[in-house]
C-alpha cells in the first residue's frame, strides 16, 4: 500500500525517522503519530515506516521553507542526532520557519557533538527522570505510554493459551523482546532452568527475534534448554506481530535487561494484567510499583531473578491482586493518550514562545 500523500501547507509538526531498521524509537513514532494526527497536522519523513502513516516525500521538503497555514512556524520533532542536525540545517541555514524539539531516552553522559546539537533545540523532552538527570539544559519529562485498548487483560488466560497452541493447564512466565545479550535473555533462560523443575505447573516463553548477528547466542540458549531436558517447557516462539495475545497468556512477566533506554515491555505486561519482575535499568524503577505491581531486582543477577520469580510463582493470591493493580496503574498513568496530550503541550509552548 502506498504511503498517504499529505499537503505540506497543512502540516504543523514533522516527525523525521532517518533509520531504516525497526527500533524502539521507530515503534514509538508508529504508535504516536496516528493518535496525534487526530488533533494536529502531522507527518513523518524518512524510511522504515508503515504506509498508513501520513508521510512527506523527500521532494516535498522544500515546502517546509514556507510557513504552514494558520501557524507562524512548524515543529520539527527529532529523536536522533541526524534528525536534530537536519532540523538545524533547515532552520539555521535555509531559514525554514521551524521550532526544534528533541526527545532523549539516553541514560549516559552525552558526547560533545550530541551536547552541541541538544543546546540548539528549542525544547528538550526526557522520557524518564533518570534520563533528565543526564541533560544539562532545562527539559520536560514525558514518559512513554501504551495503547491500553490493545494491551488488556484476557477474559480467560487458559482460553488464550489454547488459541496460541499452549497447554491451558500450565501457567506461563515470559520474556519478550529481541533475543540478545543486552536484553538479558540468557539470564531469563538460566533462571527458568533453575526454577521450573521446582514448579511443575509453570512453563516459560521466549518471544522475539534473534538477528543474524545474535543467531549463535540464541542457538546456545536452545542448547542449554535441551541439555536441561526442558525443551517442552521453555518455548522459543519467535517474533509475533500480535504480541498482545501472548501477553494475555502470561501470569508473570520478566524483564531481565542488562541495559535499556526506556523499555516498554513492563508497561505492556502490566496493562495486560501481568505483574513484572524487572531489573533496575532504563525507566523500570519509574514504571513499576515495587512490591505492588512487581519486583525490582539488580541487573545481571540470576539468583535475585530466581528468588523474585519464585515468590510470585508460589503465591496465587498475591499474584492475582498484583494483576488487578498492574492494569489500574498503567491505565491511570501510562496511557498513550496521556503521552499525546503532553507532547501537544510542548508543541504549543514552543510555537507560542516566539
Amino acid at each position: 500500500m502506498g504511503k498517504t500523500l499529505v499537503d505540506v501547507a497543512q502540516i504543523h509538526v514533522v516527525v523525521p525517522n532517518f533509520k531504516q531498521r525497526l527500533s524502539g524509537v521507530t515503534s514509538t513514532i508508529i504508535q504516536l503519530v496516528p493518535l496525534q494526527a487526530r488533533a494536529i497536522g502531522i507527518a513523518t519523513l524518512g524510511p522504515g515506516l508503515p504506509g498508513h502513516l501520513p508521510k512527506l516525500r523527500w521532494w516535498q521538503v522544500p515546502g517546509l521553507l514556507r510557513r504552514p497555514k494558520n501557524a507562524p512556524v512548524r515543529v520539527w520533532h527529532a529523536r536522533r542526532n541526524p534528525e536534530m542536525l537536519a532540523g538545524l540545517v533547515l532552520r539555521d541555514i535555509f531559514r525554514a520557519p521551524l521550532k526544534l524539539v528533541f526527545t532523549s531516552a539516553s541514560q549516559r553522559h552525552h558526547k560533545r557533538w550530541t551536547k552541541f546539537l541538544i543546546r540548539r533545540m528549542d525544547a528538550v523532552i526526557a522520557t524518564s527522570r533518570k534520563t533528565a538527570a543526564y541533560l544539562e539544559i532545562p527539559n520536560t519529562v514525558i514518559m512513554h505510554g501504551i495503547d491500553t485498548e490493545r494491551f488488556h487483560p484476557p477474559a480467560d488466560r487458559r482460553e488464550v493459551a489454547s488459541e496460541l497452541g499452549l497447554d491451558p493447564k500450565q501457567l506461563y512466565t515470559g520474556c519478550f523482546g529481541r533475543v540478545r545479550h543486552q536484553k538479558g535473555t540468557d539470564l531469563f533462560v538460566d533462571a527458568m532452568i533453575g526454577l521450573l523443575p521446582k514448579h511443575p505447573q509453570w512453563s516459560a516463553i521466549v518471544a522475539g527475534r534473534a538477528t543474524a548477528e545474535h543467531a549463535g547466542f540464541e542457538a546456545d540458549l536452545r542448547a542449554r534448554v535441551d541439555k536441561a531436558g526442558l525443551s517442552d517447557r521453555i518455548l522459543f516462539v519467535g517474533e509475533h506481530k500480535d504480541i498482545e495475545r501472548w501477553y494475555r497468556a502470561l501470569s508473570l512477566f520478566i524483564a531481565p535487561q542488562r541495559w535499556e533506554g526506556f523499555g516498554l515491555t513492563p508497561l505492556e505486561a502490566m496493562a495486560s494484567g501481568v505483574p513484572v519482575v524487572a531489573t533496575d535499568v532504563g525507566a523500570f524503577s519509574e514504571l513499576i510499583e515495587d512490591g505492588v505491581t512487581g519486583t525490582l531486582i539488580p541487573r545481571d543477577d540470576t539468583d535475585a531473578m530466581m528468588a523474585a520469580a519464585a515468590q510470585w510463582m508460589g503465591d496465587d493470591v498475591r499474584r492475582n491482586a498484583a494483576a488487578i493493580e498492574s492494569r489500574a496503574h498503567v491505565a491511570s498513568r501510562f496511557s498513550i493518550e496521556r503521552e499525546v496530550g503532553s507532547l501537544g503541550g510542548v508543541y504549543g509552548s514552543v510555537i507560542r514562545d516566539l
